[in-house]
């Protein structure tokens, strides 16, 4: 698994069986989805999708690799993008770093780029805002996972994925302007890592 102490100790404290039966049943379609990948032996692209790829779409993004190194799939390989570009939230990169990601701010700007790591010896991953169909994403045979409703009206059909599914997240961004904001982005981010957790747990 090699992902860094503090992030393995995290993962760790993930309980699956909070995941409700509901959950599971819409998780089981991203499941059987890189169950079949495995069978075929082929590499599986999973690209997040939300409407401006600043919050929900890049928590998914890179606890999906995370989850796919701990679980050891190096076939898997995992982006994200939005129906429009904005910027990476600067919550979503503390959220990350409170559980034990190492991040490092690379460029400034109204759309900085991060570079997120979860291991000593992985690939970084390299967080921006961009569009679903931007050159750094994958361009054919994805997946295309919508995590917002309002992407998944928008994008009714993603041109050259060749799965869509739908598993959406309640948006934090409504606690921006409270006080226990932190408190409300760390919930959705273990939301997202526990489910994603079972996800490739599964296979």
């Amino acid at each position: 698994m090699n992902l860094y102490p503090a992030l393995t100790q995290y993962v760790n404290t993930l309980n699956l069986a909070e995941i409700p039966l509901e959950r599971r049943a819409i998780l089981q379609k991203l499941v059987d989805y890189l169950k079949r990948q495995i069978s075929l032996k082929k590499n599986s692209a999973l690209n997040f999708i939300c409407t401006h790829n600043s919050r929900r779409s890049h928590l998914a993004q890179v606890w999906a690799q995370a989850m796919a190194h701990y679980y050891q799939h190096p076939t898997v390989s995992c982006f994200s993008g939005g129906t429009e570009a904005t910027a990476l939230y600067p919550q979503i990169a503390n959220t990350l770093g409170a559980v034990g990601f190492d991040i490092a701010l690379l460029s400034d700007g109204n759309n900085p780029i991060y570079q997120i790591k979860y291991g000593s010896t992985c690939m970084p991953i390299i967080s921006f805002s961009k569009t679903y169909d931007h050159s750094f994403n994958p361009s054919s045979e994805f997946a295309a996972i919508m995590v917002c409703d309002a992407a998944a009206e928008a994008c009714p059909i993603v041109e050259h994925a060749e799965v869509r599914l739908s598993i959406t997240y309640e948006d934090p961004k409504r606690a921006d302007y409270r006080q226990d904001k932190a408190v409300h982005y760390e919930t959705r981010s273990r939301q997202i890592a526990t489910e994603l957790k079972w996800v490739f747990s599964q296979l």
